[in-house]
């Protein structure tokens, strides 16, 4: 079969690296017969781009064209049909895609053979044409010049069908947005939700700064950490779990308001909800509590909704309402009406533990009676909140940087924010005590040396740095990638990940 393709239809029953062999052969065959090879081009002046120009000439009749609009546009090829003395093409730029009519008459013999020969689905091409409307009502490009700028050797995904196996879309991500419009959209609305996290913070004189990746321990967070080696200072480092200890840091030093949006590494499994590379946003308010970051992530929620549609948002057929005050509610009393139990009644981790067990929740056999409670909340409640809920007061235990509450010293000023039964926020009056941030961190290590790989690391610098005077703090954490996936209801946290961790290949 010559590689001059006629009918895409030939093609598409090509084996993928058939195709390649054929047009690498015609790549060479074009260098030898044109002397023209389209990678030594560096620029093209583009002018406009498809979606002004499909505002810009809406208002053109059938059979109308704007033989003055002399039109310089740049883009992908997506799909050719070839026919004798006329082509049609669909031409994809970075905003829309145009149908283009290449004519013998209009662009000349010499150029129009050179297009119906050497280009295919995939290449970029510049184009300069004019606008007009065809007579089914579709407005289209009448090509006058076609310059070759790239050749693509290997075709476009499942050609003109799409691109559905979630594994390529996922580790060959650039075929995902060649032929997957909406999931181009979904990556537009996540930075436009950035943004306006962004906007909302330096809106209240929030300082937007950046803190170490790389560093000495890992703390800020209960989790387990990657561990890397830096070879000049003979030492194990580890890529940041969380901002926090930085950032209150930060306030010690006198800057009031600060906050960071960056990339966390936690080593952890891997499934809808969990990537260990995730990006979160960490915000710092001196003289604040964790009520005002409530009202905080309430405002950061609902205008984020605002800038990719309306403040009620469906996801995965579920109506969310963030129009609404979310609902502020203790773990205890959550645990009392999912689970019916009050464990303000239970006086002893052994008679936790029982009752735990007589309900079904698996246990290791030395959890404290605050430890089973967490563990109760999360088999029992945390998968019934799907509106969004404040779960407010976790047992101070689990809590190792958050401020106690001076009526019940068992328990913290803290809260995390759930929304379809996931965490999608967590936030406290930050723990400025440095006498009782040295305990907690002292009992902290205690779980590490039990084998807890997540508990939180002895950080003796910043407990100096709060020695020196850490003013009331309110903190809040909001992990972007989730709030993305329910503002744009996608399935997996993979879907809002432009480059997600994959397994190696088999």
């Amino acid at each position: 079969m010559s590689a001059n393709v006629e009918n895409k239809t030939d093609e598409i029953a090509l084996p993928e690296e058939e195709i390649f062999r054929q047009r690498k052969d015609k790549l060479q065959r074009l260098v030898e017969e044109e002397g023209y090879n389209p990678y030594l081009i560096e620029r093209w002046e583009r002018a406009d781009f498809l979606k002004d120009i499909r505002e810009r000439f809406d208002h053109l009749g059938v059979d109308e064209a704007d033989e003055n609009a002399n039109l310089t546009i740049a883009g992908r090829m997506m799909t050719l049909r070839k026919h004798g003395k006329a082509m049609f093409a669909n031409l994809q730029d970075e905003t829309d895609t145009m149908q283009l009519y290449f004519q013998l008459n209009a662009m000349g013999e010499e150029a129009y053979n050179f297009a119906k020969k050497w280009i295919d689905g995939g290449d970029f091409v510049g184009i300069v044409g004019i606008p007009f409307r065809t007579r089914r009502g579709e407005l289209t490009l009448l090509v006058k010049e076609c310059t070759l700028l790239s050749k693509a050797l290997r075709p476009l995904p499942e050609k003109w069908h799409g691109l559905k196996d979630t594994e390529i879309r996922y580790r060959q991500r650039y075929l995902d947005l060649m032929v997957n419009p909406d999931v181009k959209d979904t990556f537009r609305k996540r930075s436009a939700i950035i943004a306006s996290i962004r906007k909302t913070l330096v809106d209240h004189g929030t300082l937007e700064v950046e803190t170490p990746i790389l560093s000495l321990l890992a703390g800020g967070a209960n989790a387990r950490p990657f561990v890397t080696y830096h070879n000049a200072l003979d030492s194990n480092m580890y890529l940041r779990i969380a901002t926090e200890l930085y950032l209150k840091r930060l306030v010690v030093g006198m800057f009031g308001r600060v906050f960071e949006i960056g990339k966390n590494f936690r080593n952890e499994g891997i499934d809808t909800m969990h990537n260990p590379e995730f990006t979160a946003m960490e915000v710092y308010w001196a003289y604040a509590d964790y009520n005002d970051m409530m009202d905080l992530t309430e405002e950061i929620i609902r205008n984020a909704a605002k800038v990719v549609g309306e403040q009620t948002v469906t996801y995965q057929g579920v109506e969310l309402d963030f129009s609404k005050p979310f609902r502020r509610v203790s773990m205890l009393d959550l645990v009392k009406e999912y689970a019916d139990i009050d464990f303000n009644t239970i006086k002893t981790d052994e008679d936790a533990r029982k009752i735990a067990r007589e309900k079904g929740v698996e246990l290791k056999g030395t959890e404290s009676r605050f430890g089973v409670l967490n563990e109760v909340f999360e088999a029992f409640v945390e998968e019934k909140l799907v509106q969004p809920t404040f779960v407010l007061g976790h047992p101070t235990e689990i809590s190792p940087l958050a401020k106690r509450d001076p009526e019940n010293p068992d328990y913290t000023h803290r809260f995390e924010l759930f929304i379809y039964g996931s965490e999608v926020a967590n936030a406290f009056s930050e723990l400025n005590d440095p006498l009782d941030q040295r305990e907690r961190f002292l009992d902290q290590l205690r779980k590490k040396e039990e084998g807890d790989e997540e508990a939180h690391a002895f950080d003796e610098d910043f407990i100096n740095a709060i020695e020196c005077g850490l003013p009331p703090t309110g903190g809040l954490g909001i992990g972007i990638d989730r709030l993305v996936m329910f503002l744009t209801d996608s399935r997996s946290i993979r879907d809002v990940i432009l480059f997600p961790t994959m397994r190696p290949k088999a």
